[in-house]
């Protein structure tokens, strides 16, 4: 089922305890985003607390007892649009309380699918699907997921992620 954004807002504020993003894309076009991505390739300083109703979100979450997890996939060299996100999205995700992992591949097999999702208390999976320039095209509630197969996928690209801040301060 295809979820128009009220129903996925709705999905979204519904979970109970968990919340797990996989992130495979290497550059995602969002409109929200333009202005900053453009000024992040201009080197200017990214304004203060620029995404502050989903850090809100987040910090309500976690004063909640609820977890936000993700995992960004990332591969060398990396997008402008990975640099971005790694610079100014991903740090100020992890102060407002996110756990955020990154899986640093190469060529080689991972096991994750190339399928972004959101995995809402083990039991509710969200596909996001994307044009080939990163543009979403839709969110689409998948009716009877395997569940197993999520979870698994779930497990590993934790298993694989390195915490962002560990990741981000380098060897």
């Amino acid at each position: 089922m295809l979820l128009d954004r009220d129903r996925w807002r709705e999905v979204f504020r519904s979970f109970s305890k968990s919340a797990f993003r996989l992130e495979t894309h290497q550059v995602y076009t969002m409109p929200d985003e333009r202005e900053d991505f453009e000024r992040f390739l201009k080197g200017l300083p990214a304004p203060p607390d620029d995404n502050h109703e989903w850090h809100r979100r987040v910090r309500g979450y976690v004063a909640a007892g609820k977890t936000i997890q993700r995992a960004k996939v990332v591969r060398r060299p990396l997008t402008d649009y990975t640099r971005y996100l790694l610079a100014e999205g991903i740090p100020e995700n992890v102060r407002a309380g996110e756990d955020y992992r990154i899986v640093e591949v190469g060529d080689e097999e991972t096991g994750l699918p190339e399928q972004d999702f959101w995995l809402f208390d083990e039991r509710i999976v969200v596909h996001l699907d994307y044009e080939s320039d990163g543009t979403q095209s839709g969110r689409e509630l998948v009716e009877q997921p395997d569940l197993a197969k999520y979870l698994r996928w779930r497990d590993l690209a934790v298993q694989l992620g390195v915490p962002f801040n560990e990741w981000h301060a380098g060897p």
